[in-house]
């Protein structure tokens, strides 16, 4: 339930939960519904519902054992907000969260109305970075849902970016990652969206991680965006450091 990433703006992923259910234009090609699905198929004890939310309490002290400090994106493999999952659960997964102090946590949704509904009952200490995701220009308004929440750190991921996002309004805002859907019937990004977006967060003082151009071969067009990688973190992380799970 927990593994060294390839995500290239974490360090380990951590899934408490598995399996989500679409929600807007971003989960068309998911990710986490084709790795769910190949599992399944392949006899995985932890996902032999599929890509059906499903709760798994025996992870819940994983992050404690582990003595390394370490970046690591909560349900990788799910969304914590889903309905589907009890507040009950959230909550021992935020209590984890708060007794392993020595991580940095990475929370992404699209669910943001229930993050805010949320919210108000959940710690949110330092360590818990709180994001939503923004496919297009359409779901602006979890940005601002996102901003009314009291997570110390908060953070957009524009990914996948399917359409142009002008003026953004990053106030509140630590950090912005912009990616390319990739996979199968990968849409396309074009350049100048992910290029605004770097110039608003340069404008607003806000850190930019270009994430991929994305792809049906993610590999080969890289991660290069005018000539040069962006892998702006906030509070200083490093993500070069090497992490052992």
């Amino acid at each position: 339930m927990a593994q060294k990433s390839k995500i290239e703006w974490t360090q380990a992923t951590w899934n408490p939960v598995t399996g989500c259910s679409k929600i807007s234009i971003g989960c068309q090609h998911c990710y986490a519904e084709r790795i769910a699905l190949r599992l399944m198929a392949a006899g995985s004890p932890n996902y032999s519902k599929g890509f059906r939310v499903t709760i798994h309490p025996r992870a819940l002290r994983l992050p404690l054992i582990w003595k390394q400090p370490r970046l690591v994106f909560v349900n990788s493999m799910s969304d914590l907000f889903h309905k589907d999952i009890p507040f009950e659960f959230v909550a021992k997964v935020f209590e984890t969260m708060c007794k392993a102090s020595h991580h940095t946590f990475q929370i992404l949704t699209k669910r943001s109305e229930h993050l805010l509904e949320l919210s108000s009952k959940l710690p949110w200490p330092q360590n818990i970075w709180m994001g939503v995701t923004v496919e297009t220009a359409d779901y602006l308004c979890r940005i601002e849902h996102l901003r009314q929440t009291p997570a110390a750190i908060k953070f957009i991921s524009f990914e996948p970016l399917l359409g142009p996002i002008c003026d953004i309004d990053l106030t509140g805002i630590d950090w912005v990652i912009v990616g390319g859907e990739s996979g199968p019937g990968a849409r396309p990004m074009k350049p100048e969206w992910a290029i605004d977006i770097r110039d608003q967060c340069k404008a607003a003082g806000v850190p930019f991680f270009f994430k991929q151009w994305g792809g049906v071969d993610k590999k080969r067009n890289g991660r290069i965006l005018e000539g040069r990688e962006y892998e702006e973190m906030p509070k200083g992380i490093d993500l070069r450091e090497v992490v052992y799970i």
